[in-house]
């Protein structure tokens, strides 16, 4: 199972949002950088890193903190947060980005998304976040009324590394994973799926991980390592 330390940027600091609310917002001693490097140092060979100001504004907004945390040795980035464009997803190719995640772009541009898939074959993720099931956009301010699972199945024959699924109504609430709705939303898919939002404990992490479902690749944790309810050194010895 993949383990992905999460890196929200925001303003150019390590920032949670409860719930996806931008008002609600707890920001953090580390710069993005540093914390990259402290998750490599600790063994974690995978990070979740999320350009909330490019979500907002649908650009590259820090991408030279996201460029320069690519550079670090050892480790492979996913970064998701205002991408719109090939032109965006070229940039980070070039940083040394493994994975690109669309979210908004996937859903209203589904020409852009098949270009991506085609031209970026492998390295493309769908980041996929509802509440109450239904997909929201643009920073999670855009309510739609597309049910996860209806898209999930709309995309399932594409070319896409994995699809990261976050309930929104869990995220930064440490109330545990929506394992349930995450387990079934997989069961309609080949393409590996990433839980995100709520995970609050190592518990939760061990339990996920011996569901042993399996389609099922891994999780994102967030908050829980930045206010100390995980163990980063504890959960560094499960990857």
């Amino acid at each position: 199972m993949l383990v992905f330390p999460a890196i929200d940027i925001k303003d150019g600091k390590c920032v949670r949002l409860l719930k996806g609310d931008f008002n609600k917002v707890t920001q953090y001693e580390k710069t993005p950088f540093d914390q990259a490097n402290e998750f490599s140092s600790l063994g974690f060979q995978n990070i979740h890193l999320v350009d909330l100001d490019g979500a907002l504004k649908g650009d590259l907004i820090n991408k030279e903190i996201i460029k320069k945390i690519s550079e670090i040795n050892k480790i492979k980035i996913q970064v998701g947060g205002g991408i719109r464009s090939l032109d965006h997803i070229d940039q980070l190719i070039n940083f040394g980005v493994d994975t690109v995640i669309l979210g908004t772009a996937a859903v209203e541009n589904s020409e852009l998304l098949e270009t991506a898939c085609k031209k970026f074959s492998k390295k493309i993720a769908i980041s996929l976040d509802a509440r109450e099931g239904y997909i929201a956009l643009s920073g999670w301010k855009k309510q739609t009324k597309i049910l996860a699972s209806d898209f999930i199945k709309k995309i399932d024959s594409l070319d896409i590394s994995r699809i990261i699924y976050t309930d929104i109504n869990r995220d930064g609430t440490k109330l545990g994973p929506n394992l349930e709705e995450t387990i079934s939303l997989s069961n309609l898919t080949k393409i590996p799926v990433l839980i995100s939002g709520g995970i609050s404990s190592i518990k939760d992490v061990i339990n996920i991980k011996e569901k042993k479902s399996k389609n099922i690749e891994g999780i994102i944790v967030g908050k829980a390592i930045y206010d100390g309810s995980i163990n980063i050194k504890e959960l560094s010895k499960i990857i």
